[in-house]
């Protein structure tokens, strides 16, 4: 082999390398598996605390632990797979008192910055957009593991939590004081692309 040759085939596996490695940092959330969730928590009149979660959603991210400031999120809700076990209630919280689910059936949060350490704990800043209003909110998060699965993937998961306030988001049915806001809490599972 001579020596051009070589060096062009360093230089064809170098690029094959580097191409790998930055795919090797995506993840897809695992929502087929049901190894994902979106829940969320509000106050019913200040008596009770409501639960639910969103049945349908959609996502992809990226974290490198050698730049973690460079992650990224994107997801997709379905608004209309909201689900409080109740469907009475769930009708209503589709409606236009609350999401206007037929008018607006996405909801989305697309990350604009983040601030994690190696090991993936920290915040991300992003748009978060419901009932066709986006608004920046900030978003806690937890590493929970990452590692190879049974079947031949890699995976990693995070946690993450986060409060919005419902009149950001043209929100404004009367349900008293004390419900005024909505914790979110998301546990991602990726499978690496």
């Amino acid at each position: 082999m001579s020596y051009k040759n070589f060096i062009i085939g360093l230089s064809i596996a170098a690029g094959l390398l580097i191409s790998a490695s930055s795919q090797a940092n995506e993840y897809a959330i695992d929502t087929r598996g049901m190894h994902a969730s979106i829940q969320f928590k509000v106050k019913h009149l200040g008596y009770s605390w409501l639960d639910g979660r969103f049945n349908s959603f959609s996502g992809q991210f990226s974290f490198d632990q050698n730049k973690p400031a460079e992650a990224q999120v994107n997801v997709v809700i379905d608004t209309a797979s909201l689900d409080s076990n109740h469907a009475e209630r769930d009708k209503h919280l589709r409606s236009d008192d609350f999401l206007a689910a037929d008018q607006f059936p996405q909801a989305s949060f697309i990350s604009t910055a983040a601030e994690l350490d190696a090991e993936g704990h920290g915040h991300i800043t992003g748009d978060f957009t419901l009932k066709g209003i986006t608004k920046s909110i900030r978003i806690a998060i937890s590493s929970v593991g990452a590692g190879n699965d049974p079947w031949g993937g890699y995976r990693r998961g995070f946690t993450g939590i986060t409060e919005i306030q419902l009149k950001d988001f043209g929100i404004d049915y009367d349900l008293g004081a004390a419900t005024t806001s909505v914790y979110l809490t998301l546990n991602v599972e990726g499978i690496r692309q």
